[in-house]
């Protein structure tokens, strides 16, 4: 054994990277069921089958090898984070038609892994929202919160049926997100303080949501000790969307909140470890990657508080996925 320098390590493969990515998603998954119940289970199921299946009809199509590119995970990445970006008592085709489009279009019309431009559990996500916007609001109350907290049996009699048991509507079981929740309440004259008061609040943002966002946090912090990512994406991103709301809460914090709130709300911890730091669809220089996770930071508050979506990650994200090549161009260092 050579015992002295240069020390050469092997580069780890796509599905060794794909596998510690969907490993570090675990804690915040595990944190959705304890809270929120076994649905996300369901949705994540029924996404990872869907996309398997159009990914291996794509490469089909396409003559390329089903074997080698099926087992890389990162059909299966998109399909996780898709589920996990909308509500978890999604009818069975809503998850469906998104993870199709996410892995056929914005995936394989490009030529596959390596050469999307924008991310597909992104594009998945927005397909939806745009689409459906009545199915992509009914998000599920925290354990307890609700009127009603259903049964695996009943959720799934949901998922795949369309129907609640006799005397169960749509509302006892299902509420608001934080952030619609503030938009619509201030949009009524009510203020923060009062507002805060909601049942559907926890110390900090969503009561379980900030929980699970946690959950992301350990998640993220286990990919930058295996060096999966660089803490460059992430951080500046929530840097960035904490300078906005600061900035925005300093000036009226009677009508905007405290930054942390957007910090553990919705999907910005899920954006700045697993979404943004995409390396096929995020910038390749350092000075880029500071541009892109700076915008995405400020395009997510802007849409969250002035937008008409329930939350503004995904299209921040294909908004700035879109200047990647420009920002590639301007940033390249000189030889």
């Amino acid at each position: 054994i050579n015992m002295f320098s240069p020390f050469i390590t092997q580069a780890s493969s796509v599905r060794e990277i794909m596998f510690k990515v969907l490993l570090a998603l675990l804690p915040g998954i595990a944190l959705y069921v304890w809270y929120f119940g076994p649905a996300i289970l369901v949705s994540i199921t029924l996404a990872s089958l869907t996309a398997l299946a159009t990914e291996a009809v794509m490469l089909k199509l396409r003559r390329r090898p089903i074997a080698p590119f099926l087992s890389d995970n990162s059909a299966l990445l998109t399909a996780w984070l898709l589920a996990l970006s909308i509500p978890p008592l999604a009818p069975w085709w809503l998850v469906v038609v998104g993870t199709i489009f996410a892995i056929s279009i914005a995936k394989h019309l490009y030529g596959g892994l390596g050469n999307n431009p924008f991310n597909p559990a992104m594009v998945g996500y927005a397909v939806l929202i745009i689409s459906f916007p009545a199915y992509m609001t009914h998000w599920k109350a925290p354990l307890g919160l609700g009127q009603t907290d259903l049964t695996l049996m009943q959720q799934l009699g949901y998922i795949f049926g369309g129907q609640f048991p006799a005397g169960i509507t749509v509302d006892a079981v299902s509420m608001a997100t934080p952030l619609d929740t503030l938009k619509t309440q201030l949009h009524s004259a009510h203020s923060i303080s009062d507002i805060f008061q909601m049942p559907v609040y926890g110390h900090i943002a969503g009561h379980g949501s900030e929980i699970v966002a946690l959950g992301f946090v350990l998640g993220g912090i286990y990919l930058l000790l295996n060096r999966i990512i660089s803490w460059h994406l992430p951080v500046t991103f929530l840097a960035a969307l904490f300078a906005t709301a600061g900035a925005f809460y300093l000036y009226d914090p009677g009508h905007y909140v405290q930054p942390l709130f957007h910090w553990f709300s919705g999907a910005a911890m899920l954006a700045a470890f697993f979404i943004l730091t995409d390396p096929v669809t995020s910038p390749t220089t350092l000075r880029g990657k500071f541009i892109f996770a700076a915008g995405a930071g400020f395009l997510t508050y802007i849409i969250r508080v002035f937008g008409g979506f329930p939350d503004g990650v995904a299209f921040a994200t294909l908004l700035m996925n879109m200047c990647v090549p420009l920002i590639d161009a301007y940033t390249q260092p000189k030889v």
